[in-house]
């Protein structure tokens, strides 16, 4: 991608390669999450930011997840995991228990109903990311694009703050 030194007009600018790709990415991202959250919560009763949730608390396991770490990986203030997780909790979805090692520290869990929504919210939300997201790109493509995500991923939160 050839980009040029210094813009002179804002034409330049807008079409600057670096701000359209990003631009695409953020438009492509826009209404990919409208469209598959739009389906979990039609679907499924679930809001996509609580799917994301459940899928965190999910990866944890049986050791559970503390809520520090929910707001990190969810790029959400302390104030706002919190109250993701009352959302959750309220729903009957997830469960706070005390951590054995530091009983200030409360570790978030699925509860046998949160797993079975996420159970069948995953089902269906793997089936909109197999339609909308892998399915319309060239084989050859398609890990390439997923490699490069991942990428991506990892590089921005290495360099994002400690949420407050």
């Amino acid at each position: 991608m050839e980009v040029q030194g210094k813009l002179k007009t804002a034409q330049e600018a807008a079409n600057d390669p670096r701000i359209l790709v990003f631009g695409r990415l953020l438009g492509a991202a826009n209404r990919l999450e409208y469209l598959l959250g739009r389906s979990l919560e039609q679907e499924v009763g679930l809001s996509h930011s609580l799917f994301e949730l459940l899928l965190l608390v999910g990866r944890a396991g049986d050791t559970g997840m503390p809520v520090r770490d929910i707001a990190q990986a969810r790029v959400l203030t302390s104030g706002g995991a919190t109250r993701l997780v009352q959302r959750a909790s309220a729903q009957g979805l997830i469960e706070r228990r005390g951590s054995m090692d530091d009983r200030r520290v409360q570790l978030i869990h699925l509860t046998p109903h949160g797993e079975q929504v996420l159970l069948r919210a995953a089902a269906l939300h793997a089936r909109n990311v197999e339609r909308y997201v892998i399915d319309p790109l060239p084989v050859d493509q398609a890990e390439v694009f997923a490699t490069a995500i991942r990428t991506l991923s990892k590089n921005a939160a290495k360099e994002l703050p400690t949420m407050p």
